[in-house]
Formats: C-alpha cells, structure tokens, sequence
C-alpha cells in the first residue's frame, strides 16, 4: 500500500464484492475515488457502512458517485461526459464491473450482454476519459487502464461470425469471449500508448476465483460451500487489482496479464500485436469511433 495523495482513481461497479475492497484500499492510499453505478444512493449507503465497519473515517475520504449503466453506451457516454466536466485528470482507470454465466440477451443496442457489460463499455469509457488519463500522466508516474478480466481467457475465442452468440448460445463461452476482449484490448492499448508516446500504462489481470455474487447464475450456487472453502474472499481477489493500480514495480512494465500479484502466461493471442489490432479495429467499427486516440486534435 502506497500513499498517494493527490491522485484520482476511477472504478466502475466499487459498489459490492471486490469492488468495494477496492475502494477501501484505495482511500486508505488517500487517493479520491470516482464511482461509476448503477444506483448512486444505495450505492453511497453501501460503501460508507462498510468504511465505518473497517473503522475509516469517512472524513477522510473523498468518493463520488455517478449513475453508470456499463453495458448501455448512451450511459457510458453521459457518465463520461459528467467526469469530463467535473475532472481534468483521472490517474486511475480502473475496468471493474461485471457479469458472468447470465441467460441470453441482448441489449437495447444489440449487444450480448456479456459483451456489452464486461468489454463494450468499458472500451468506450476508456476512449472517451484517454484525454484525462493523458493529462494525468508523466514521464514519472504514468496514468493506468486496468482491466479486471479472468483465468478463463485463456480458453476463449473471439467469434467475430457470431459476436453476439446468437446461432448458439452457451453463457460461459459468451463470459470467455468477453474476459479475452479484456486483455487482447489492455495489450493493444500498452503497445499504441507506447507508440504514440502516451503517459498511460495498460494491464489486464485476474483477481483469483473469487467468492462473490458474480456467480450467482453458475452451478456453484447449489453448493455454496465449495465456494466458501476454495474460492478467495473479496479481500484477497482486490489485491491483484490494486497492485496493478499502484504498484511501483509496474511503472515500466505495461502491456502485462498478472495473476496474484505477478505476470502469468495468457491467451495464445495475447503476444499476437495482429490479433490484438484486429479485435481493437472490429470494437471501434462496432461502436462507431473514428479517432480512438484523438490523433486528428
């Protein structure tokens, strides 16, 4: 844990689970926090019991929190708009909120749900705040995308036939497809960011199996004790995150997949700069970005 006062970190969904371990650690390093949610007053009850619980002044913390639907993009671009006017830097991105193993939808924009909640959106808001994460960083202390994905995108494949599982839907493919978005999307960002000489370091990790309500639609609901004897608890799968956020050892080291607090092998794809960019193209002609680096102001 390093104090760093001044600093401004990002999360989505810090409202529950990991989330709002997150959080705690990150006040308890004096750096304000942004919470993007869905619902902003319970979400504010929620956070606040439990710093009180973990004996945190609240005082001494400085949270927001803005209403946030992830996975709707006319969301992600209001909320963008609301951080943009109210802050000139973020130093801290971090690409939290998720689902997992839901049932078949689609969204009011056409996009499957895990897609739209777990990759879209997140890629979205990181293109609309870029312009604050520049403005944060320096040659010595670099701003920061992380990208919370999972173990589990290492047996994921990007449908681009089928992005949207229509033909055949299965929910852990649909979850796998998504978390692997996640780190091609990290990587690609590190290698352009390096290129363009950006002051912006990009990661994706795995918090661990993590004993949350994200696995509420999966078959360990029938029997939660396994949960509770192998899975990590939310303080544990927070740490990863966190040191991905902070730490110093990663201050020249962008473009990494890290798994307990370390670099861990990933996707066959992920050292594949070709795949990478043809993912990050395929998003951007999805969601209709022409500019994603703002390389024509």
């Amino acid at each position: 844990m390093y104090k760093q006062p001044g600093k401004i970190a990002l999360i989505t969904g810090g409202n529950r689970g990991i989330g709002l371990r997150i959080v705690k650690k990150l006040v308890e390093c004096e750096i304000e926090v942004i919470l993007g949610v869905r619902n902003p007053i319970d979400s504010r009850k929620a956070v606040e019991a439990y710093l009180e619980h973990a004996k945190i002044p609240l005082s001494s913390c400085k949270l927001h929190y803005e209403q946030l639907d992830i996975g709707n993009m006319k969301s992600v671009r209001e909320f963008a708009g609301k951080i943009k006017t109210k802050f000139d830097k973020i130093h801290l991105l971090i690409n939290n909120a998720g689902v997992m193993s839901v049932p078949f939808k689609l969204t009011g924009e056409g996009f499957e749900s895990h897609m739209a909640i777990n990759y879209y959106g997140h890629f979205l808001l990181t293109h609309l705040l870029l312009p604050q994460l520049k403005a944060a960083g320096t040659a010595e202390c670099k701003a920061r995308v992380v990208n919370v994905s999972s173990c589990v995108h290492k047996i994921g494949e990007i449908d681009y036939k089928d992005i949207n599982k229509v033909k055949n839907y299965y929910p852990a493919d649909a979850y796998n497809q998504s978390k692997l978005a996640q780190v091609l999307f990290a990587k690609y960002l590190n290698l352009m960011f390096e290129e363009e000489g950006m002051p912006i370091l990009s990661n994706s990790l795995h918090p661990g199996v993590v004993n949350t309500d994200l696995f509420e639609h999966s078959s360990t609901n029938y029997i939660p004790w396994v949960r509770a004897l192998l899975f990590k608890n939310p303080e544990e799968g927070s740490r990863t995150v966190v040191h991905a956020a902070i730490s110093p050892k990663l201050e020249t080291r962008g473009g990494c997949y890290l798994s307990n607090c370390r670099e861990a092998s990933s996707h066959r794809y992920w050292s594949n700069s070709v795949q990478c960019e043809k993912l990050f193209n395929f998003t951007c002609d999805t969601l209709r970005i022409d500019d994603f680096f703002y390389k024509r102001n």
